[in-house]
């Protein structure tokens, strides 16, 4: 009797196989061995591999979670949010609802509601950061796999969780990582929007890059061009409704956007806060201007929106992902990435016109080469870790482009493709060593990635050829696993730099520094944190909470390396070291340094008032609102530029007695500023102890 043996498992058209769909029930239990084992039709390894790579980066994400110190201009924000539901729908920095931060509220919102849940401390406000940055892994691996399959899924995985930014920014609580993880719902949507014709996923897309824009504003729009471009294209419908969907779309794209500024900004400018970074007291001032054109033009109707992005991330120009500052945090893998892409783009080139793959790589490409321009050449501010968003996109191309251009050269269907390959591979290895050169020197984990990238990088395109010449399978095979390890050697030394290393809650970067104000991954952030779950702020030794914002963007002084905050004094002005001696100080706009002793007499003293104390900046306020726990007034927002506070508003707040006391500086910055300053030390009564502080109340207002 002859037995048959089972046929070899199909091979899939990205070079893996799969084994054959399994009877099953369907029921609860078949769903969790899907959960752990994957699909059939995958790959047993492509399962336990995604779990692999979540698990990293999750462990990057929130290694030592104590030592992250976060975002305090944010931080400030989401306390003051869990203490009052005002503050929380406009984001405001003070629980008493004075001023706003200088961006719509969406990430606050998350964190917010983490805090409480869970109450106020380190882990409660990163946990949705290391939730949605390994969401954001999860989510592209997803994307890819559907259309060029596990490996190239598993590829793009794992370079998103090693790009040494973006590990930086999620150990952060800018509002980053929530920007990327909508920006990807919303590609997803778009994708399954193009692939069914239906017009309900491309009203979910709209929707995400909403939620996106009240995220981050202008930014989450950088995508629209080509989402716009690939389903007009690509969706499997005809023009007529490619054209009606694209409409409806963009109504829930423009609703989703606008509604909580177009409520803000109908809302009496009496009964809400002041607009931080705004003009005029408008959410629209803010969008169009300072978050808005100034970032690409280096100059709009907002204070301090103009020319400062030289500081943090060089100058503006073609070069500037690769220069110093940026090299190490993004540019690894987009010599390999722009090769993938155009070769891609050239093996789907007969492909007809729905074709999902080349749908794909449209999408992938165009969301690279937006973000790419526009990083590039933005001539406003500019910090390095708003990169991550182009993340995404290059780790997309670095997987689905890779296999695709390893099966043009493992089949040798034609005799060019024998050499693009190889080409990609040396281009993005040599271009590691030269990156690692730059930072020779500064650790052993760097010489080790040198050398690593180097060596492998050689071996794989010189493995590759000798491969295809002599159309021995296995040594292609070895050779290709060798570039993986070559490109991702160097943003692997970088990303456990970061996760190891203390982070700078201003401006996070991974590895050493470079010399350039972006390049102080491995500094320490200044102060402690507050931790705790639901308690009141807490330090240690008095110390008050250091960093700043995004925020800085608003022309306040630069987080140079970290070196204000080392020397015991907050680059907002607050003095670290507990003493009491209230001494006067560089702070912006004038502002006099606040000790924790100072701190200690406010709270002492505050007889009821609504605000703790009245200062010039979102700096020092930040600062005060976490180691005191009371609101705090930030009369000029971040710079001190901003006309939050006029003399007229001072005086009813005083006599309402809703606020005593008011921090003033030599000088003012504006006209307002200096006006109030002039009034409070003409009216006011000076606190002996504390130089710049005043006691007013309302005997005082005439």
């Amino acid at each position: 009797m002859t037995t048959l043996a089972p046929p070899p498992a199909p091979v899939r058209d990205d070079g893996s196989r799969h084994r054959a769909a399994p009877p099953s029930d369907g029921g609860l239990s078949s769903r969790a061995r899907r959960l752990f084992t994957g699909a059939p039709e995958d790959p047993r390894w492509a399962r336990p591999a995604l779990w692999a790579i979540l698990v990293l980066a999750t462990a990057l994400y929130a290694w030592n979670l104590s030592s992250i110190t976060g975002n305090t201009f944010y931080d400030a924000a989401v306390y003051s949010g869990t203490k009052s539901w005002k503050a929380f729908f406009f984001g405001a920095l003070d629980a008493g609802s004075f001023i706003t931060v200088d961006k719509p509220p969406f990430a606050l919102w998350v964190m917010g509601l983490s805090a409480r849940a869970f109450g106020y401390g380190t882990w409660q406000l990163m946990l949705p950061m290391v939730a949605v940055g390994t969401g954001s892994v999860a989510l592209l691996y997803r994307l890819v796999k559907r259309d060029f399959g596990a490996v190239a899924a598993t590829l793009s995985g794992l370079a998103l969780a090693l790009t040494p930014i973006t590990v930086a920014i999620t150990r952060d609580t800018n509002p980053d990582p929530i920007l990327v993880f909508l920006m990807l719902l919303g590609a997803a949507a778009l994708l399954k929007a193009v692939r069914t014709g239906r017009l309900m996923p491309l009203v979910w897309s709209g929707v995400a890059i909403g939620l996106a824009f009240n995220t981050k504003m202008m930014q989450a729009f950088v995508v629209l061009p080509a989402f716009f471009l690939v389903y007009l294209w690509a969706a499997n419908a005809s023009l007529g409704k490619r054209i009606r969907n694209l409409a409806v779309g963009t109504v829930a794209l423009v609703v989703s956007s606008a509604w909580w500024m177009v409520v803000v900004d109908l809302i009496p400018a009496s009964s809400r806060p002041y607009i931080g970074g705004s003009t005029d007291n408008t959410v629209w001032d803010l969008v169009i201007g300072y978050n808005g054109f100034g970032r690409i033009f280096g100059a709009s109707s907002s204070v301090g929106s103009q020319g400062n992005g030289a500081g943090f991330g060089g100058e503006a120009g073609l070069y500037r992902l690769f220069n110093d500052t940026m090299g190490g945090q993004i540019s690894w893998l987009i010599p390999f990435a722009a090769i993938a892409l155009v070769g891609g783009l050239v093996l789907r080139g007969r492909a007809p016109r729905t074709d999902a793959r080349r749908a794909a790589l449209m999408l992938w490409g165009g969301w690279f080469v937006l973000h790419y321009l526009t990083f590039a050449l933005a001539e406003g501010t500019f910090h390095p870790y708003y990169v991550t968003a182009m993340a995404p996109g290059i780790a997309a191309l670095a997987g689905a482009g890779g296999v695709m251009l390893y099966n043009a050269f493992r089949d040798g269907s034609a005799a060019k493709w024998g050499w693009v390959l190889p080409t990609a591979v040396a281009a993005s290895s040599v271009w590691a060593v030269v990156l690692l050169q730059r930072v020779s020197g500064s650790g052993t984990l760097y010489t080790v990635a040198e050398v690593v990238a180097g060596v492998a990088g050689a071996a794989s395109v010189i493995g590759l050829l000798v491969g295809r010449f002599t159309k021995r399978q296995r040594l292609t095979v070895v050779a290709a696993l060798a570039a993986v390890v070559a490109l991702l050697a160097g943003p692997a030394a970088y990303s456990a730099s970061a996760a190891t290393s203390g982070t700078n809650g201003t401006n996070p970067t991974a590895g050493p520094s470079t010399g350039g104000m972006g390049g102080m991954g491995g500094m320490g952030g200044g102060g402690q944190r507050p931790s705790g779950a639901g308690g009141e702020p807490v330090t240690n030794s008095g110390q008050a909470p250091s960093g700043s914002g995004d925020s800085q963007e608003m022309g306040g002084p630069p987080s140079n390396s970290g070196s204000s905050t080392e020397s015991g004094t907050t680059e907002a002005g607050t003095a670290e070291s507990g003493t009491a001696d209230g001494r006067t100080g560089g702070g912006t706009g004038g502002a006099t340094q606040v000790s924790s002793a100072m701190i200690t007499y406010l709270k002492k003293n505050q007889d009821g008032a609504s605000w703790l104390v009245a200062v010039a900046t979102d700096q020092t306020a930040s600062s005060i609102i976490l180691e005191s726990g009371e609101p705090v007034i930030s009369m000029g927002g971040w710079s001190g530029s901003d006309d939050a506070m006029t003399l007229a508003k001072l005086k009813s707040l005083v006599k309402a007695g809703k606020l005593h006391y008011i921090v003033v500086g030599d000088s003012g910055q504006g006209s307002s500023n200096s006006e109030i300053s002039t009034w409070v030390k003409a009216n006011g009564t000076a606190v002996s102890d504390y130089s710049g502080l005043y006691r007013l109340d309302a005997s005082d207002v005439g």
